[in-house]
């Protein structure tokens, strides 16, 4: 299914990869419905950043209202489900919250799409409902492990959105997608968080545990892989893995950045940033065979290329304003 001149909307496109993923779509031609959080200020998140803003369709609300979901999916074909509360630390103290939004927030739009005939629905969930690798790559039948509040309740959005395919036919595909990073994303990350405190003079980088491994993908990858899912007949009713296939430990992490920065910084653990012990996901590495199998899909950018732009965007200075580099933001 090509989706120029298709009405699509995109949930959570307020957000980092949603507002990219916005930008993507515009550009294959796409009618685009942009699902912002309501808030009282009329402010749209990272879409105020965004260019030809005037060519989306952008609605203020919340997944959790059904009804509101109803009324937001009339005459949508396709629609990328981003929406969620996504912050691990914050799942920790707040972990009902996550269920309203991530459960049955999703539920709520799995019975908008079916009563409003959408053809396609593609779910955003993550790697971290694998837990730590029990062997690598990790492929989609790697065992699931919620080591978190918040991997819980993406199983469980997972779930309600697999059984509207087995059940009503919805045509539901499940994108997994690793580390995504760059441009806009939320200072609770790591990669931000590690620019943003040598952008800002720190001779100190506070941050957590060094050890763990991750598998980092450009977030214009990220929106890539989703895009080509979506258009993918093939894709209906399967689970998806959108990673590179290449593992990145946080300590490499840091001596690249501090090394394309041209900094050199001493590096403090900051006990804040740790998570609890069992809930620690040690490894993340992505196979991304199938992706490539269904779609013929594979990423563009290595780490070092994505780094290099997302540290420009990042030192320019109205950016860097927004970040405040002195508090952790969970």
């Amino acid at each position: 299914m090509e989706l120029k001149d298709r009405l699509v909307l995109v949930t959570g496109a307020d957000g980092f990869i949603g507002s990219h993923l916005v930008e993507s779509l515009l550009a294959k031609g796409a009618d685009v419905r942009a699902l912002s959080y309501y808030n009282s200020f009329n402010n749209w998140g990272w879409l105020e950043d965004i260019q030809n803003l005037e060519k989306v369709e952008v609605w203020n609300g919340d997944i959790r209202d059904p009804h509101y979901c109803q009324s937001l999916c009339k005459e949508v074909e396709v629609i990328f489900h981003l929406a969620a509360l996504i912050a691990i630390p914050y799942s920790y103290t707040a972990a009902a919250s996550y269920v309203d939004t991530n459960v049955k927030g999703t539920l709520n739009l799995c019975q908008a799409a079916l009563s409003n005939g959408c053809k396609r629905f593609i779910h955003a969930s993550t790697s971290e409902v694998y837990g730590t690798a029990q062997y690598t790559p990790m492929d989609e039948a790697h065992p699931l492990q919620a080591q978190s509040p918040y991997s819980a309740s993406k199983i469980g959005a997972e779930a309600i959105a697999m059984s509207f395919y087995y059940s009503y036919q919805l045509g539901v595909t499940i994108a997994r997608p690793f580390n995504t990073y760059g441009p806009r994303q939320s200072a609770r990350a790591v990669i931000p968080s590690i620019i943003t405190q040598m952008a800002s003079g720190n001779n100190s980088l506070k941050i957590g545990d060094l050890r763990p491994s991750r598998d980092f993908s450009y977030v214009l990858d990220t929106c890539e892989g989703f895009v080509a899912l979506a258009e993918c007949e093939q894709a209906m009713g399967e689970i998806v893995n959108l990673g590179t296939g290449t593992e990145t430990s946080i300590g490499t992490l840091v001596e690249t950045t501090a090394a394309l920065m041209k900094r050199k910084i001493k590096i403090v653990q900051d006990r804040h940033r740790l998570r609890p012990p069992n809930s620690e996901v040690f490894r993340l590495c992505c196979d991304p065979s199938k992706l490539k199998q269904l779609t013929a899909f594979e990423a563009a950018y290595n780490l070092k290329q994505g780094l290099q732009l997302t540290i420009k965007w990042f030192l320019e200075s109205e950016h860097l304003k927004n970040y405040k580099t002195h508090i952790y933001n969970v």
